[in-house]
């Protein structure tokens, strides 16, 4: 593993397993405006922004009634409240965040969630001390596979992305990061079929307890 300056997580499936709660709240409102997908279908929206995800069902099978933007504020609105009923961090996320801490790591969240969701979670976690920097794709133009978000952290760390290590979990969020020329880890989300594309990333661990061991053997 390369020496980096920084580490920069992705959010949803990297500190919280969101992932089922995003598909219940998905479900649950494109339900009730009579899209009738299911939690399979998701599999093709993984790692995309909310906003993207209902225009790309409103295109593959639309609905009357509500706009588009109508169900993406319901489906926030309901992540919010599943999150703060279900908030427990994955494995190794405490004693990970703790240890880059302790060694001086600046520390940064890049993620397709919305601001409020990042507040959400990391209030919920009660982890919001350990981030120097957090930053949602909906403040840029376009989300991950786009390098954007993750360039946009770099600056805000004052880090060089070659000297940053990002831990992902998701196809587009490792394609994000190695288009801003990052050091790639992947912790692949459990809920989903699996990818045999994920093997593109840098390192790959079952969770982030067996990736900080290997940081602590680099270090």
């Amino acid at each position: 593993m390369n020496k980096f300056e920084a580490v920069i997580f992705d959010m949803d499936g990297v500190l919280i397993d969101s992932e089922p709660l995003w598909k219940i709240a998905m479900e649950e409102v494109f339900h009730s405006v009579g899209c009738m997908i299911t939690k399979k279908d998701f599999q093709n929206t993984v790692g995309l922004r909310i906003d993207e995800v209902v225009r790309y069902w409103y295109n593959e099978r639309g609905w009357k009634e509500l706009t588009p933007q109508d169900v993406e504020h319901k489906i926030v609105q309901r992540m919010v409240e599943l999150i703060n009923e279900n908030a427990h961090p994955l494995p190794g996320v405490m004693e990970t965040l703790k240890y880059l801490s302790q060694k001086g790591y600046k520390i940064g969240l890049a993620t397709s969630s919305y601001t409020v969701l990042i507040e959400t979670v990391l209030h919920a976690l009660k982890v919001e001390s350990f981030f120097q920097c957090t930053h949602s794709a909906e403040d840029e133009v376009y989300g991950k596979p786009h390098p954007a978000v993750y360039l946009s952290v770099a600056n805000e760390l004052n880090t060089e992305p070659p000297q940053c290590l990002v831990i992902e979990d998701s196809l587009n969020g490792i394609i994000s990061a190695k288009a801003a020329r990052m050091q790639v880890v992947c912790i692949p989300e459990k809920s989903h079929h699996p990818e045999p594309k994920l093997v593109i990333a840098d390192h790959m661990f079952e969770d982030m307890s067996e990736m900080l061991e290997t940081i602590k053997r680099y270090d």
